[in-house]
């Protein structure tokens, strides 16, 4: 890899994009068809499915997690706008091609594709201040990040979305393309309200760098003025979701309220720095561990180059000081978040230190840390995509091998022909993508009822479960014992 870097890298970062792609989409597609996608890849399945009939932004799987049913014990409803949950206006680009492929497997292409190709926009952006060997290496790091195979290979998420956006920015900034700048800094924030955060920090390093203060300032401004009017008045229009559920569930340390706006968090955190900087090294363990994941793959230059720690900042900040399991969790999306401002900070580290790269044992060991993340990405067992080979537990064991997921997915597929496809559904965590190119789709055994396009509470018309599934895996994991586990924060 060493020598192919310096003497063929545009080869090189051709090659190995197309073996990430080939791989990863491999991964994802065995893991969907052997039933280990679960409910947020049927969420944004029913979400493209609705929006292909002009039913924009409307589940009724995202209506069984909202604040209306789960803390008003209110009934799901078929036209609940997702909206109010997410707001995420970015994905109607890729509802075109949705239309064509309607099946939760063209998402699944679709994030690795966006995935992908990021990688190569980011070499072009590395050549803009590189020589091609260190461009590619950079490149080559960002393939074999923890926190983009780990989400890559997960469900589909809107965060697939953020490094081919970001780096795009960045590589019109450099061009001097600004039609195509101007576009992509608009559309950032779409891709989900807290994607504003990714698009201020690049502007808060722009403007405290000096390179571009003034466009720096702008895009500080735009986003932090968009996330705020956004979420404290845009999504409260479709449901009261931000402030009664998701402030509370991921800042509920700041507020004593069962309420809260953005601003009246931001307050609070300003009002009570202790408790930020609490939240900001706990669990320390955990949180050096996310760190060291995030710089492994290249060669931990983030840690120490300023222009990483500017453009990467407040995404690495606003995961740090919530609370949850999921915020500092390596292999699933939010970490994606993180990845764009690493990478460019590390090109520009380079750029003041290139001849760094000229010593063979530099290089050498940057391939190893390479290496070794991907070592730790795969062990880890990302979004159960290597169950086949890894076990899920080992004490007590739980471990399903190859034939046997094949041979019960072949099962659970004659099972599942027998639904008609406009029948309403109540189905467990793992079948439920498979059935999501319907209307009416909720969660079992949480609900069996749900609210029609009529406005009528009715029944649903088929119940199925993986009862297989909750008994060997609940043996582990409560989550899936219960089938309540909360995949939408």
């Amino acid at each position: 890899m060493v020598d192919v870097l310096r003497k063929r890298p545009a080869q090189w970062v051709w090659g190995l994009a197309i073996a990430f792609f080939s791989i990863t989409l491999l991964l994802t597609l065995h893991r969907y068809f052997s039933y280990y996608a679960t409910y947020d890849q049927g969420i944004f399945n029913q979400v493209f499915w609705n929006g292909a009939r002009g039913q924009f932004f409307q589940s009724s799987l995202s209506s069984q997690l909202s604040t209306n049913v789960v803390n008003a014990g209110e009934i799901p409803n078929v036209a609940y706008h997702r909206l109010g949950q997410h707001f995420t206006p970015a994905l109607l680009l890729w509802l075109p091609i949705y239309s064509l492929f309607q099946s939760p497997v063209t998402l699944s292409v679709l994030q690795v594709t966006l995935i992908t190709g990021a990688g190569l926009v980011l070499y072009q952006l590395g050549r803009c201040h590189l020589e091609p060997g260190l461009a590619a290496a950079v490149t080559t790091g960002y393939y074999g990040a923890n926190a983009v195979v780990g989400p890559t290979i997960g469900n589909f998420h809107d965060n697939c979305q953020i490094p081919l956006f970001v780096f795009t920015l960045l590589l019109a900034l450099e061009k001097r393309w600004w039609w195509l700048y101007g576009a992509m800094a608009i559309l950032i924030p779409f891709v989900r309200e807290d994607s504003g955060i990714v698009l201020f920090s690049l502007g808060f390093y722009l403007l405290v760098s000096r390179r571009h203060p003034w466009l720096g300032a702008g895009l500080c401004a735009y986003s932090l003025a968009y996330i705020l009017i956004l979420t404290s008045w845009g999504m409260p229009q479709f449901s009261a979701d931000v402030s009664d559920r998701f402030m509370v569930e991921r800042f509920g340390q700041y507020i004593d309220d069962e309420s809260a706006s953005t601003l009246d968090v931001i307050f609070a955190m300003a009002t009570q720095p202790w408790i930020v900087a609490q939240e900001l090294l706990s669990p320390v363990g955990k949180t050096l561990r996310y760190l060291l994941g995030q710089w492994l793959p290249f060669m931990f230059v983030p840690a120490v180059a300023p222009e990483a720690w500017l453009a990467a900042g407040f995404p690495l900040l606003k995961l740090l000081i919530a609370k949850g399991d999921s915020v500092l969790a390596i292999n699933i999306r939010y970490a994606m978040g993180v990845v764009p401002g690493l990478a460019y900070g590390t090109i520009l580290w380079w750029e003041r230190h290139p001849q760094a790269f000229t010593k063979r044992r530099v290089r050498r060991f940057w391939g190893f840390c390479i290496v070794l993340s991907l070592f730790f990405t795969l062990t880890s067992n990302p979004n159960r995509s290597l169950s086949f080979v890894i076990p899920d537990a080992l004490n007590p064991t739980v471990y399903v091998p190859l034939p046997t997921q094949w041979r019960r997915a072949g099962e659970i597929n004659r099972i599942l022909a027998q639904i008609p496809p406009d029948a309403s559904v109540s189905a467990s965590t793992p079948l439920v993508p498979h059935l999501s190119n319907r209307r009416a789709l909720i969660r079992f055994p949480v609900s069996l009822q749900l609210r029609d396009d009529t406005g009528e509470v009715v029944a649903v018309d088929y119940a199925v479960g993986d009862l297989w599934q909750m008994r060997e895996y609940g043996r582990v994991f409560r989550a899936i014992a219960t089938n309540c586990s909360n995949p939408s924060l």
